[in-house]
């Protein structure tokens, strides 16, 4: 069972991927209204994809607060330690190759604050599944000391719902692999 905030987000963005017009399960970045969010919205932010990172392109004040400085143009990977890495960049691109949201279960400072962050994918401008918004839903009130690091441990993540697009599979004309 997520948070309730992780399980709001989920909702929302499969209500958002059953839309008529949406192209291959994944919406565009126009079609979300940043006040659905609410009052999560400060814990929210966009993440524009580039190879397997992603850059900061807006976080909202509860996330940079949380991280003690300015994200904006920001590597994504750069706010989590060196060893979580990995399965976050795996978690990024399960949700955009899969269509569906992946969430990550993470530790925040010394006393291991549970943290769930929320990834969904959505197409830019040019129509690209280039964009991804995450939301981080704190399991209590973290408060840290000013000296501790921010940085975020990942434990686990997962997909979550039927994947939208099918596997990858190969294929072949006139005997040549072409995909």
């Amino acid at each position: 069972m997520f948070h309730p905030d992780t399980q709001f987000l989920i909702d929302h963005w499969t209500g958002l991927s059953r839309r008529g017009a949406v192209r291959a399960g994944i919406p565009d970045r126009a079609s979300l209204e940043p006040d659905a969010l609410g009052l999560r919205l400060p814990r929210a932010f966009i993440a524009e994809r580039n190879g397997e990172d992603a850059v900061i392109r807006l976080a909202g004040t509860w996330i940079e607060g949380f991280h003690g400085e300015s994200l904006k143009d920001r590597a994504l990977l750069s706010v989590w330690r060196t060893a979580s890495r990995p399965l976050v960049a795996a978690a990024m691109t399960q949700t955009v190759r899969e269509a569906r949201p992946v969430v990550i279960a993470a530790l925040a400072g010394f006393l291991s604050a549970q943290i769930e962050i929320v990834l969904v994918p959505l197409r830019g401008p040019s129509g690209a599944v280039d964009r991804i918004l995450g939301l981080y839903a704190p399991m209590a009130t973290l408060s840290f000391a000013a000296d501790e690091p921010r940085l975020l441990t990942a434990r686990v993540s997962i997909g979550v719902g039927e994947a939208a697009r099918p596997a990858l599979s190969l294929a072949a004309v006139g005997g040549r692999r072409i995909a």
